[in-house]
C-alpha cells in the first residue's frame, strides 16, 4: 500500500465530520504541503477521535503552534470547498 493510500485509509475515522475534514485536506492540501506540514498531518491522525474533533471543529486550540497552524489549514480547506466553518 503506498503512502497516499495508507493516509487516505487512516483519515476514515468514527465520525462523518472527521472524514470529510480529513479526508478534504488530503486531497486538497497534503499533497502541496511541505514535509514539515506532511509529519505534522501524520501526528495529527495518531490523535484519538475525541481529542482531534473539537480541534477540527474550533471548540478547543491545539497547544503545538505548528498543529495549530495544520488545524486551522485544514478546516480551510473544507471551508473553501463547502462553504463557511467559523474561525
Amino acid at each position: 500500500m503506498n503512502e497516499l493510500a495508507r493516509l487516505k485509509w487512516q483519515c476514515r475515522r468514527g465520525t462523518l465530520e472527521l472524514d470529510l475534514f480529513l479526508s478534504r485536506y488530503l486531497e486538497t492540501g497534503y499533497l502541496s504541503a511541505d514535509n514539515e506540514e506532511r509529519t505534522e498531518f501524520v501526528q495529527l491522525l495518531k490523535l484519538e477521535d475525541t481529542e482531534l474533533l473539537p480541534f477540527l471543529m474550533g471548540e478547543r486550540v491545539p497547544s503545538s503552534d505548528k498543529q495549530a497552524h495544520l488545524v486551522n489549514r485544514i478546516r480551510n480547506s473544507v471551508a473553501s470547498s463547502c462553504g463557511s466553518v467559523d474561525s
